[in-house]
């Protein structure tokens, strides 16, 4: 999960910056303050960075996974269209990533988070606390049960909207290898016109934090599937906010 430094291992490849958008883009209006101005400098790895903690599966409560449940009353689910994300992790050779652990977090299906800085007028559903976590299994591979989250504004403009997405936090071997990204749905008609996706100047890489329907796996009268995957590095690596050069 790290990127090539002058010295390249035989094994991995580099990853092509040319799919990943400028840090500063003024179109994204944060980027005009959070973007770097200096040039950047390498902080080499202690122990602290580079040492754990581990997770295992003791560590995961057995619906954490679950987010129609995972704060709902007893017997009670979330609210909203239920879907089932899921994927694989895998490197950049096409190997799958077992035992690693997966935050994700949304907003609920009205487009609100749970929490005191969101503003916006929508309601909060008191069944859907917006997050969970899992473990890859030996394949690889992960899966969520949760609400489609909804479109809300943002102020970039007078009338600017996110389109539906959930954040991925993808820890891997220690705190240094923490990755974060998130996924938007195929067909959101909000797409063309955010300026964080639009950021992306290469399609191919945009394409890639799209999560697909997935019709096999969809539960019938239950939960329609969407299939989300994710490479950690390499040329196509899925792209990753907090890069090295400062994106």
């Amino acid at each position: 999960m790290t990127v090539c430094s002058e010295v390249r291992a035989p094994s991995l490849n580099c990853r092509n910056w040319k799919r990943h958008p400028p840090a500063f883009t003024p179109q994204y209006k944060s980027t005009v303050a959070r973007s770097p101005n200096q040039p950047l400098i390498r902080v080499r790895d202690d122990q602290v960075q580079s040492h754990g903690p581990k997770f295992n599966r003791e560590d995961i409560f057995p619906n954490d996974w679950d987010l129609l449940t995972n704060f709902a009353a007893q017997g009670a689910t979330a609210l909203g269209p239920r879907i089932l994300l899921h994927g694989q992790v895998q490197d950049e050779n096409n190997r799958p990533v077992p035992n690693t652990l997966i935050e994700c977090w949304q907003a609920n299906a009205a487009g609100r988070y749970r929490h005191p800085v969101d503003t916006y007028l929508a309601p909060l559903d008191p069944n859907f606390g917006g997050c969970g976590r899992t473990l890859t299994d030996h394949d690889g591979r992960y899966r969520f049960r949760t609400v489609q989250p909804g479109p809300y504004p943002w102020p970039n403009g007078p009338n600017t909207w996110r389109p539906a997405h959930i954040h991925f936090s993808i820890f891997g071997h220690c705190f240094a290898q923490r990755l974060i990204t998130q996924c938007y749905f195929e067909g959101d008609p909000f797409l063309p016109l955010c300026p964080i996706f639009q950021a992306i100047p290469d399609t191919n890489a945009a394409n890639g934090l799209i999560a697909k329907l997935d019709i096999s796996e969809t539960m019938p009268h239950d939960t329609v599937a969407y299939r989300f995957d994710i490479t950690l590095r390499g040329r196509n690596t899925t792209y990753f906010e907090g890069n090295s050069d400062g994106t």
